[in-house]
């Protein structure tokens, strides 16, 4: 006759599956890290104060969508150039000027125009905007 105690069934070890519930509940969280911090998070600039300022001091840049010096103007900014109050002054796929830049008398891209009234044409050196806009650097 069988023994009782072998008749009987073991009951299965649910660690085993508790184990990997908590592995796949890390891998999410490290999925969702790598998610925010790499994408969606907005990346953080040394510049962002900065440009914060020269739009507070009441400066605007003026360009054009397809012009160099704009494209290298907004590269010295980096990330903060998204602070910097900018208007657009040519319809995107077209070479002309708008009603907006046309009024404001802008000839040349890119030009700055400062809460004094005064301009300057061409892409300027952050150290330049710094002494216009009385604006401190990083």
């Amino acid at each position: 006759m069988p023994d009782s105690n072998e008749s009987q069934a073991t009951p299965a070890n649910p660690a085993p599956r508790l184990i990997w519930l908590a592995v796949a509940l890390v891998l999410v969280i490290v999925a969702w890290g790598i998610y925010y911090f790499a994408y969606y998070r907005k990346p953080v600039s040394t510049l962002d104060g900065f440009a914060k300022c020269v739009t507070k001091s009441g400066a605007k840049m003026y360009g054009a969508w397809w012009c160099p010096h704009c494209a290298d103007q907004k590269e010295l900014f980096g990330f903060a150039f998204q602070y910097v109050n900018y208007i657009e002054c040519s319809p995107k796929g077209q070479k002309t000027e708008n009603d907006t830049c046309k009024q404001a008398g802008v000839k040349n891209f890119p030009t700055w125009q400062f809460y004094d009234g005064t301009r300057l044409e061409g892409t300027l050196q952050l150290k330049e905007l710094s002494g216009k806009t009385a604006c401190k650097l990083p």
